[in-house]
């Protein structure tokens, strides 16, 4: 077993941190990598150590790994986290942080390659019995014979890019009369994002529900499933509200979906943490999607309701140590809420938004939890993800854990830019969330823009309009000296939203 003494976070933002303060309690020795636009960001202020990798696009710092590797070299770092996004699922990546003798914090090149093309993923479990979705498990072109498939299983079918994710490069076709133009653009939207044109058809799951497993194995032969999460409130296929436990699973259904996940891990020799990804149909029959071969956004409501802390968890198994618990450790203590606080307009479909955060003050109180990487004062790049944080809650019961979330995201003042905090917090008071019948359709069936019309709150309102005064103050003092030039008022509308 090789003890890890000094760990780089290849990350940014608030999964840096979270990395950084559970390796920091396990007493290693944090380094941060960042680029210029990270330059005074909380993840590099709370390092041991920091490193500039380049300019802010991530292309040029974020995801060159030869120049993480070199630094590696230089600084005799011992393993690298790689948190989400960026590198954490770059096979390649992971091979030759292996081959230079560093420990990858996270699975195998060889089982990311198997689970991250949809077609292989679905192949490697066949074997192993895991429930598939009616239909083609291999890569087809041809448009006529692509038809005659689809005819077979039944409208409406999927159409789906077998490297694809976050919704890239799938299509919804109603009817046979749209096929043709629905595989093209699916097939073209494919190699623009990921160099592969190759899809496949499935059925379409009516009122699906999206159902993922946290799985956990080691190098010993291991494998443990610590339970499921919800995450059935989706915008532009991606998640915004996530929870554990689901409100819809029996305790016999959560043992046969975690014993699916399982086999799932068997079927590629996984080690480290990983999600098994399943659609659940309006009769609760389960079907594999995906699996994600690094941590999850979502991982803190597992945290919450099981007591194991993810990141350790996953820092012990790389360095060879066998699980610290068994399946039958585990138990389901209450109810954990998380929500996703993007910097977007939900009124504008959901589009980033970005801008100074003029006030970030989080909520605080017993079973709250927040995961972030900004400050009051801090601009919000263009350049990456437009996640603020995770905001998390935990109660003894559903009922109460909802309820929570709504105090907290009142207690949660953000102003500067738009967040989706109003949205979330519709969602926690729409009748079909609370009473658990809902699905992926949730916004599309129940939310419109204009159900999130509200008032300023007081306090909302004051500092809007102290920041209007001030600018127009420094607006005419401007334009009343010599050498003035004309600038825009700052919209007290704009500095004052949510």
């Amino acid at each position: 077993m090789a003890a890890i003494k000094r760990l780089l976070v290849a990350n940014r933002g608030e999964i840096a941190l979270r990395v950084m303060r559970t390796a920091r309690e396990m007493g290693i020795t944090v380094i941060a990598v960042y680029s210029e636009a990270d330059r005074n960001a909380p993840h590099v202020q709370y390092a041991d150590e920091a490193y500039l990798l380049g300019p802010a696009p991530s292309n040029q710092s974020y995801l060159r790994g030869d120049k993480i590797l070199e630094l590696c070299k230089d600084q005799q770092i011992d393993a690298i986290h790689p948190g989400y996004g960026f590198l954490s699922e770059n096979a390649a990546f992971a091979r030759q942080v292996q081959d230079a003798g560093i420990i990858f914090v996270g699975p195998s090149g060889d089982s990311m390659d198997l689970m991250g093309d949809k077609l292989s993923a679905k192949q490697a479990v066949k074997d192993f019995g895991v429930p598939l979705v009616p239909g083609l498990d291999e890569a087809i072109t041809d448009i006529g014979q692509a038809k005659a498939i689809a005819q077979q299983i039944g409208f409406p079918v999927l159409v789906k890019a077998s490297a694809g994710g976050g919704g890239k490069g799938m299509r919804l076709v109603e009817n046979e009369e749209e096929f043709e133009e629905q595989m093209e653009l699916a097939v073209s939207e494919a190699e623009k994002a990921f160099g592969n044109g190759a899809v496949f058809i499935e059925k379409f799951v009516t009122k699906p529900r999206h159902i993922e497993i946290q799985v956990m194995g080691d190098s010993h032969g291991n494998v443990a499933y610590l339970f499921e999460r919800e995450c059935s409130i989706q915008r532009r296929h991606q998640k915004v509200v996530e929870e554990a436990p689901s409100s819809v699973l029996t305790p016999e259904l959560r043992k046969r979906m975690g014993e699916a996940a399982v086999k799932v891990c068997h079927a590629c020799n996984y080690v480290n943490a990983g999600t098994v990804e399943f659609l659940l149909d309006a009769d609760l029959n389960f079907y594999f999607l995906e699996m994600n071969t690094r941590l999850q956004v979502e991982h803190p409501v597992t945290e919450m309701i099981t007591g194991i802390d993810l990141v350790r968890e996953q820092i012990r198994v790389a360095e060879g140590h066998p699980l610290s618990f068994s399946q039958e450790d585990l138990r389901i203590n209450g109810h954990s809420i998380e929500v996703r606080v993007y910097a977007e307009d939900p009124a504008n479909n959901f589009l980033p938004d970005i801008g100074k955060l003029e006030v970030y003050r989080r909520p605080q109180g017993s079973g709250v939890r927040v995961d972030d990487g900004f400050e009051e004062g801090m601009e919000v790049p263009i350049y990456y993800d437009p996640m603020l944080a995770k905001l998390i809650v935990h109660a003894d019961t559903r009922e109460a854990a909802m309820d929570r979330m709504i105090r907290a995201i009142d207690e949660y003042h953000i102003v500067g830019v738009q967040t989706t905090l109003g949205f979330c917090r519709f969602v926690m008071g729409h009748e079909a969330f609370r009473s658990g019948d809902f699905d992926t359709n949730f916004v599309k069936m129940h939310f419109t823009p204009a159900l999130l019309d509200r008032k300023l709150s007081p306090e909302e309102a004051e500092v809007a309009a102290l920041v209007a005064v001030m600018a127009m103050q420094q607006l005419q003092g401007r334009q009343s000296s010599s050498d003035a030039y004309p600038v825009q008022p700052i919209s007290a509308w704009k500095l004052g939203r949510r």
